[in-house]
């Protein structure tokens, strides 16, 4: 069974291609699934071939899911997913075992989450990585950006330098260079020749916010199913592999379910041939599959990141 939650906050899905049941998050933390509840959606009595999943409601995350649970069940597996539009509860619950998996983040979030929240959530094999750039309806370069220019960042901690760093590297602001692009911040920009004017938003609502900045950091796929045309829009694009890799999409779970047959069974759905060849459809392949990180590797490129 899939179960749908709509909650108020960012999220790292775009828009749904299909309606979502509306939620909240209760003042203690309750989650307000459909009415087959939470408890139901964890495990399902299906034993030891059943995967349960909490999956962002959005096309990059939902319809290579829905093509994995087909390749799952070919194999006797059964894969239950509860679809979400929220960025905090994934780990939450899998981190407290309610659910096996999760497939949301990238391993930059993810780190800044379990350092925020306590949580031990690890990554177990890579699937996509989302480039992003900056974005603009108005200029046609970073050069053309006037003097106290807005320009909308990120708000989330794990994405906002990615925007400062690119207006650095094309030589609009100078930034501390010690600091690694999953850590920097305003605090870290050490001249701002032009003096934008910085406006920290919901990384979602990029898109729709562009129309009212000069300029914008957001991802490219966003861009492209808010219907404007990348190429056009784009003022400079991420391509630097020091920010490929803290961005890369993953599958997690707790430590541990790297070593398990449910973790085997769905890096090979995950990673197989059909999934790869849906990203390479979608939006003219603005999202780039990775099978870079994997069962076997992932373990030292998380504790190179993350210690």
């Amino acid at each position: 069974m899939s179960h749908l939650l709509n909650l108020s906050g960012p999220s790292f899905g775009g828009p749904s291609r299909r309606g979502v049941l509306v939620g909240s998050l209760g003042a203690a933390g309750a989650l307000a699934l459909t009415s087959c509840g939470l408890a139901d959606a964890v495990g399902g009595g299906g034993g030891d071939t059943t995967i349960s999943m909490i999956v962002t409601e959005s096309a990059p995350f939902q319809e290579p899911t829905e093509i994995a649970k087909e390749l799952l069940a070919e194999d006797g597996w059964t894969l239950e997913t509860t679809y979400v539009t929220d960025i905090i509860q994934p780990n939450q619950v899998v981190s407290q075992g309610e659910y096996d998996a999760n497939f949301f983040q990238h391993i930059a979030y993810l780190r800044q989450f379990n350092e925020d929240n306590g949580t031990d959530v690890e990554p177990a094999f890579s699937v996509y990585y989302a480039p992003s750039g900056i974005f603009s309806l108005e200029h046609d370069s970073i050069e053309d950006l006037p003097e106290g220019a807005q320009i909308a960042l990120a708000v989330d901690t794990a994405n906002n330098g990615r925007g400062i760093k690119l207006l650095a590297e094309a030589g609009a602001l100078e930034i501390d260079e010690s600091k690694p692009v999953t850590e920097l911040s305003q605090r870290d920009i050490t001249a701002n020749p032009k003096n934008f004017e910085f406006i920290e938003v919901d990384q979602q609502s990029t898109p729709q916010t562009l129309p009212d900045v000069d300029a914008g950091f957001a991802f490219a796929r966003l861009i492209a199913e808010a219907g404007h045309d990348v190429d056009e829009t784009a003022l400079i694009l991420e391509d630097d592999a020091e920010v490929r890799r803290p961005y890369t999409i993953v599958v997690a779970g707790q430590p541990g379910f790297q070593d398990t047959e449910k973790a085997r069974a769905l890096q090979k759905a995950f990673q197989s041939e059909e999934v790869r060849q849906w990203y390479a459809d979608y939006l003219d392949g603005a999202i780039d599959f990775t099978d870079e990180f994997t069962l076997e590797s992932v373990e030292d490129v998380w504790a190179e990141f993350s210690g």
